[in-house]
């Protein structure tokens, strides 16, 4: 059984400035009082607006085992997550959100899972305090997933999940942009363990979970980890063809019949009308392809770095 001498816990921030000290109070009394290993809590700012990052450096000040990163701008939780990732220092990393739906308590079991030589600890919701509608999202989006792309995702999906540095050095070296890191972690496929909980119903603050950023992640899933998309394109070519050579058979033998008299000007605009909307769909899904493989291309860093509190005691450390 292995013996964890340290953990870290990343959270990526986006303007969540009224759940950052009830969130760390949850932790230090559910967790930090409670553990003999050493710990470090990694915040990471991802390009909020509000007092976020301020109240970060607060925290910092507060304990030492507090960092706050800074990004330059919004690059996505995915990069937020993939940046705590890269500069935590633990035997593993448990990654978790800051609007305080999942219990604090479930950090225990994760790492009990780890210490059993499970290199990889989801926790998978078994129930949802939320509304219909984002109860329905979510399962229609993890069993899309499961049935095309990912069929080891759990069915009732995760985004708390543990870490240990042999997963992160991996998930640092893919370097994948335009992806999704759960998905990243279910096709590494490391050991793995799960823990179950029910998500709360979030209390403070309002979410930024918007409906075009879901949008962006099934893209992101699909596009990634699943060959549908260019099976629908082909899928389209091969009905488009069949149905072009069904009609021109029929249409041929009505002429030659003598059931034509005139050509069915509505029948014709029709057919091109669906025609168009066929070709467009299938450009749509190869540019989303070529797009995607240009801005891998341009090799732009996946995120930046603007600050860190680490940073700002070292300027006061200097100045004293």
């Amino acid at each position: 059984m292995r013996k964890l001498n340290k953990l870290s816990i990343i959270i990526p921030v986006y303007y969540n400035e009224d759940n950052l000290h009830p969130l760390y109070q949850d932790l230090k009394e559910k967790v930090f009082e409670r553990v003999d290993y050493d710990y470090e809590l990694i915040l990471v700012n991802d390009g909020s607006a509000d007092r976020s990052y301020e109240i970060i450096c607060e925290l910092a000040n507060q304990d030492e085992r507090v960092r706050g990163i800074s990004l330059s701008r919004n690059f996505g939780s995915h990069s937020a997550i993939l940046c705590g990732l890269a500069e935590c220092t633990g035997d593993c990393a448990v990654v978790k959100a800051a609007d305080l739906q999942e219990p604090s308590e479930l950090i225990h079991d994760m790492v009990k899972a780890w210490e059993e030589g499970n290199n990889v600890v989801l926790a998978v919701r078994a129930d949802r305090q939320e509304g219909a509608s984002q109860t329905l999202f979510a399962n229609l989006y993890y069993g899309m997933v499961r049935k095309f792309a990912l069929p080891n995702m759990p069915k009732g999906g995760f985004d708390v999940y543990l870490a240990d540095r042999k997963v992160i050095e991996v998930l640092k070296n893919l370097d994948e942009r335009n992806s999704a890191l759960t998905g990243q972690i279910l096709w590494s496929g490391f050991k793995t363990a799960k823990v179950y909980y029910t998500r709360l119903a979030r209390e403070i603050g309002k979410s930024r979970w918007t409906l075009a950023k879901k949008v962006r992640l099934v893209a992101d899933t699909l596009f990634s980890f699943s060959s549908l998309p260019i099976t629908i394109v082909s899928l389209i070519g091969v009905l488009s063809f069949w149905g072009a050579l069904v009609w021109a058979i029929i249409v041929l033998v009505c002429k030659l019949m003598g059931s034509i008299d005139v050509s069915g000007w509505t029948t014709l605009f029709i057919f091109n009308l669906f025609s168009f909307g066929m070709i467009m769909l299938t450009l749509g899904i190869l540019g989303n392809y070529l797009w995607r493989s240009f801005d891998a291309s341009r090799n732009r860093p996946t995120y930046i770095i603007e600050s860190t509190t680490d940073e700002k005691e070292k300027n006061i450390y200097e100045q004293n």
